[in-house]
């Protein structure tokens, strides 16, 4: 039997999680089934068990995948770099002009797909914990919170803030938010007669932005 390179491994899995990805933006996350990518790929069900133990394990390499694909890390240290040169407001501006630019450019792509997984993880958090429990990666939002966090901490350590409730507590404000505009420019995008239409991730982080502003007394 010809022995199977290392490179051909990878373009069928890259094929599977490619096909997996396409498949759930179509469909919720939580309704997609084996079937649905066997179907996508149109390769054989024994095939797709070669290289994925299950469908979770499949959901598991594409979020990686998406994370490499779709990463904002380097950006993200990039605006950082400027913390000393450049004042905190001008830093989190930056910080919220490109929230908004991925927003807008993903919508109906990365950003529906983590919104299906949040939900997922509401209704079936034990589903959730395992698909989510083989990544070792930081994923984008957890690195730009924690790189916020420290920014900020260090500038109500030296004065340079006056934030007007505890750091700790704007951070989780800051996540929170971000969900929220998340999931409410999805639901307009997929729902343009709906009264939820209207929302537009610039307008939204733009808010957000002077509210955090007040929030750390700048």
């Amino acid at each position: 039997m010809p022995r199977v390179s290392e490179e051909y491994l990878a373009g069928k899995r890259k094929e599977i999680i490619d096909a997996a990805h396409r498949v759930c933006l179509r469909k919720p996350v939580s309704m997609v089934t084996m079937t649905d990518i066997i179907n996508e790929t149109g390769m054989a069900q024994g095939n797709i068990y070669r290289y994925y133990t299950d469908l979770d394990d499949i959901f598991s390499a594409m979020i990686i995948d998406m994370r490499e694909s779709y990463s904002i890390i380097e950006e993200t240290d990039r605006i950082f770099e400027n913390v000393g040169r450049e004042p905190v407001e001008v830093i989190m501006g930056k910080i919220f002009d490109m929230l908004a630019e991925k927003m807008e450019e993903q919508l109906m792509d990365i950003q529906k797909i983590n919104f299906d997984l949040s939900v997922m993880a509401i209704n079936d958090p034990v589903r959730t914990a395992k698909i989510m429990g083989g990544l070792k990666s930081e994923g984008n939002l957890e690195h730009l919170v924690n790189r916020t966090c420290e920014l900020l901490g260090k500038a109500a350590a030296t004065g340079n803030l006056h934030p007007r409730e505890p750091i700790e507590d704007i951070i989780r404000f800051l996540s929170s938010s971000y969900s929220g505009i998340q999931m409410n420019c999805i639901i307009s995008a997929c729902y343009s007669q709906s009264p939820m239409a209207g929302y537009e991730p610039r307008k939204l982080f733009g808010t957000l932005k002077q509210t955090m502003l007040y929030l750390l007394g700048v």
